[in-house]
């Protein structure tokens, strides 16, 4: 797998797909600074790790979810780390079988697809349909990273400004605890 082990403070110069463009221009809008690093395609935990290692920050995990009838949806941020059990997600949220969300919504609600999808993406909901929760646990570390709008490249942003970016969409965050299931195991 190839990283670019440059650590870049703007935008790129060569061809990007519109919403990964977007995604640049509303970070300058908002004047906010971001290191991005570019790489193959990072669409596993696995993979990502490398990457951290070049960026210089943990990368959250972010999952897609929805309630079984498809009529509410969810954008989880989670440390990468941490197994994730929906049986506790749902219970704080108030919500019953929950579920990954199709690639289909992904692309309807935050036009990109599974392996892509980051906070950074609430800019193209508009509408509101995708409510973002974040694990209380994320909020301890100082740099929270993700993929803008594509996993070819990812950014590493001040936890507050990541915050304030959300904001500027129009989205609150619900903050949750998520216990971690391995500390269950002993």
């Amino acid at each position: 797998m190839y990283i670019d082990p440059t650590q870049y403070t703007s935008r790129p110069t060569d061809e990007r797909i519109p919403q990964e463009l977007a995604v640049y221009d509303r970070l300058e809008e908002l004047n906010i600074p971001y290191v991005r690093v570019d790489h193959d395609h990072a669409d596993t935990i696995e993979i990502c790790h490398e990457v951290e290692k070049v960026l210089g920050a943990k990368i959250c995990k972010n999952l897609f979810l929805c309630n079984r009838q498809q009529t509410d949806f969810y954008l989880l941020m989670m440390p990468g780390e941490k197994p994730f059990k929906t049986k506790f997600l749902s219970a704080q949220l108030g919500c019953s079988r929950l579920s990954f969300a199709d690639g289909g919504h992904m692309q309807n609600y935050l036009q990109t697809v599974p392996g892509s999808v980051s906070a950074l993406e609430l800019l193209f909901d508009t509408d509101r349909r995708v409510q973002l929760v974040i694990d209380k646990d994320l909020m301890d570390d100082e740099f929270i990273s993700g993929h803008p709008g594509i996993s070819t490249s990812t950014l590493r942003l001040k936890r507050e400004d990541l915050l304030r970016f959300v904001e500027s969409t129009g989205h609150t965050p619900t903050f949750i605890e998520l216990p971690d299931p391995r500390e269950e195991e002993v």
